[in-house]
């Protein structure tokens, strides 16, 4: 569960930190204290996109810090996928400090994406904004509604439906891109015998290239070479009275003349030998390299006309030998296939076909899973629609096959209701209100909690459009979620406020040059005075506090019976 949220330099919160707790948390205000800000600060830290105008007048950065505490399966495994670990008593801290121009995430005090950090949100929290009822006017909402409810199940034949629409895609695209008259079939038949031959006639060995242009080098630079190994040569042979080779001869002369009269002079003999026979290994190399360098016109003309045609090939073909023995091939596989057209668009065209029955089959099981489930969920939701004062409330969840296949099957789902006795069902965005999208949008998040393992719940302004006995039975109904989740609920209605396990008021305060939004839990007293507020009373007289008092009684009657 969300354990706490601190805030910095945000909008009009200068410095805030709350502790939420477990059960029914809400959060009231009066107009334009700050009670959505709050909310945004969540999304903030949760990846959502941070504008200059957010930061705190006079700030040069605004930081939002989330602590989630408990151990949760799924979180821990989401952090291992991302390759992040949990505190050793599963709490996760995501960060996020943002400046004009950057931010930076951090979850247990690694950087990572802004990507990461959605992705980790949606298995540790779920947030219904203000508006959020009104996508169940998109029939787009009401399928994911549906598929997010039909589990493990659902997910495989999914899986199953995407591969398969994706094999016939590609399938389809490979035979439109394969298509060609006979007039095309020639002209591509004709190009590819000529660059098959003439990659096959050159005969082409790999690393060929590289040894002949050495040789190249090696014979454009020849005269020069050989002039400067006849200056080595001439420098240490024994041929001149200049040469290190007769110099060192005479030397080792002396030295042996003497070398008998101390052993230590017999070392040094052996050092001017060893010297004396490495320069005389190096002389005969050098003469043996001088008679192997001899190059004639003939050969630097062949190695000339040789390298000329490789590169050019690698030019017109591939950057390397290999890639041009690759396009040959590649080319000898073209003709293979244009030689047995027709016989290879029938395999293709028996492919596609073959793919296509799959994927019908998948998108018919698929199918028979979402109606399975949405005859479940169509009984669970009209149950939570009545709790909800829907009195005479008809629900279906409508199934339909539609003209064409996606990559999520060929069904059309849509959410069709009826509020009045006797009236025919109709889609949501034809007859639903804003306070009746907003409790039905509560319903599906009732029910869609009792199936998954998000621990907190986040309504912002839930309530709206509803008032009186409406509003008790959302109230009632966002205490039942609030025994098995977290529930954190931004709301202006006084029965709500009412049910709370923790109240919270956002509060507003300026002076000459500054304005503070700040948040504070209520103790018992003040929560009733909050509750009088709400109740329209400008005053705090006995009869309003009274009020307020038999509203709290009346919602923990409500709570210690159920």
């Amino acid at each position: 569960m969300l354990q706490s949220l601190h805030v910095k330099n945000l909008a009009l919160m200068e410095e805030t930190e709350v502790t939420f707790g477990e059960g029914l948390n809400i959060l009231t205000g009066e107009t334009g204290a700050g009670k959505s800000l709050l909310i945004g600060s969540v999304n903030l830290a949760l990846g959502g996109k941070f504008e200059k105008e957010m930061l705190r007048r006079g700030a040069e950065s605004a930081l939002v810090e989330l602590v989630f505490s408990g151990d949760n399966k799924k979180v821990s495994e989401k952090l291992a996928e991302m390759d992040l670990e949990a505190e050793e008593d599963g709490t996760v801290i995501i960060s996020r400090k943002m400046q004009v121009g950057k931010s930076i995430c951090k979850i247990n005090g690694e950087t990572v994406t802004a990507k990461q950090v959605k992705e980790l949100a949606e298995v540790l929290i779920d947030i219904h904004g203000q508006h959020e009822h009104q996508s169940l006017l998109h029939k787009k909402k009401h399928m994911e509604i549906l598929d997010g409810f039909c589990g493990e199940e659902f997910t495989a034949a999914a899986d199953t439906v995407e591969e398969a629409y994706r094999e016939c895609n590609l399938l389809r695209k490979k035979l439109e891109a394969e298509s060609m008259d006979e007039e095309a079939k020639a002209k591509e038949k004709s190009l590819a015998e000529f660059e098959w031959q003439e990659i096959e006639q050159a005969k082409l060995i790999p690393g060929e290239d590289e040894e002949l242009e050495q040789r190249y080098r090696l014979m454009v630079n020849s005269k020069r070479i050989m002039e400067n190994l006849s200056e080595s040569y001439r420098y240490t042979g024994t041929d001149s009275d200049t040469g290190a080779g007769g110099a060192l001869s005479r030397a080792l002369r002396a030295l042996r003349s003497v070398a008998a009269f101390d052993n230590r002079l017999e070392e040094l003999e052996g050092q001017l030998t060893e010297i004396d026979n490495l320069l005389a290994d190096y002389n005969r190399d050098v003469s043996e390299y001088m008679e192997d360098c001899e190059f004639d016109g003939e050969d630097f003309a062949a190695v000339e006309e040789r390298l000329n045609l490789l590169n050019r090939l690698k030019d017109k073909y591939g950057t390397t030998l290999e890639a041009v023995i690759a396009y040959g091939e590649e080319r000898q596989r073209l003709l293979t296939k244009l030689d047995d057209y027709d016989a290879y668009m029938d395999r293709l065209e028996k492919q596609l076909t073959e793919a296509q029955i799959r994927l019908e089959k998948a998108c018919e099981v698929l199918s028979s899973i979402r109606r399975k489930h949405a005859a479940i969920l169509t009984e669970q939701l009209k149950a939570a629609l009545v709790n909800l004062n829907f009195l005479t409330v008809e629900f279906e969840i409508s199934v339909q096959r539609a003209q064409t296949i996606t990559a999520r099957g060929y069904d059309d789902v849509e959410f069709l209701i009826s509020t009045n006795p006797g009236e025919a069902m109709k889609p949501l965005s034809q007859v639903a209100s804003g306070g009746e999208l907003s409790r039905i949008m509560l319903a599906i998040k009732t029910v869609l909690a009792g199936r998954d393992d998000i621990d907190t719940l986040i309504f912002d302004e839930i309530d709206a459009g509803i008032s009186g006995k409406t509003a008790w039975k959302v109230a009632e109904q966002l205490s039942l979620v609030g025994k098995a989740h977290q529930v954190i609920c931004i709301t202006h209605l006084p029965q709500i406020a009412a049910m709370a396990d923790r109240h919270f008021c956002i509060e507003k305060s300026a002076t000459s040059d500054n304005t503070i939004t700040d948040i504070r839990m209520l103790e018992e007293e003040e929560s009733l005075g909050e509750l009088a507020r709400l109740l329209g009373s400008d005053t705090l007289t006995e009869a309003a506090l009274s009020n307020a008092g038999e509203m709290r009684a009346q919602a923990v009657r409500y709570k210690n019976k159920k």
